[in-house]
């Protein structure tokens, strides 16, 4: 079994967050190495600026993934942005803490390497994202009502 490390921050204002329990949960989830792992919820100045900076796109999106290293174990940080998170469940009719969970899965999943730039890394991400959620008990991620 790999040996696993997650701290979760929480630097956005609000009371809704998922606890840092299920952040552990969703992410042990998805990992299938030795980790080491910051989840860190932001605002939407944090997470604009850290997505400017990084990426050079000047919003903020809801997720972003920052591999460290994969030796001698996989190391790295989450950002997620919680207004974006509460915005795009509220307009894709998702439970918050179902998306929360979904881009925790996503997160985790960028940090062992997995992309979705070119159509068939998406599918196989999408695909390990929904087996992954709904095996957590979630509606697939990408159903959207």
């Amino acid at each position: 079994m790999a040996a696993i490390k997650i701290i979760v921050q929480y630097a956005a204002e609000g009371s809704n967050f998922p606890t840092p329990s299920q952040f552990r949960r969703w992410a042990k989830a998805a990992i299938n190495v030795d980790t080491e792992v910051a989840i860190r919820i932001v605002d939407e100045a944090e997470g604009r600026a850290l997505n400017n900076t990084y990426r050079a796109k000047d919003y903020a999106t809801n997720v972003l993934t920052f591999p460290l290293t994969e030796v001698p174990h996989l190391i790295g940080d989450i950002i997620i942005c919680a207004p974006v998170v509460a915005a795009e469940a509220l307009a894709q009719n998702k439970p918050l803490e179902a998306h929360y969970a979904h881009l925790t899965v996503h997160g985790v999943l960028h940090l062992h390497g997995y992309d979705h730039e070119i159509n068939a890394e998406a599918e196989l991400m999408e695909s390990l994202e929904t087996a992954i959620i709904t095996k957590l008990g979630y509606a697939n991620p990408y159903l959207i009502t």
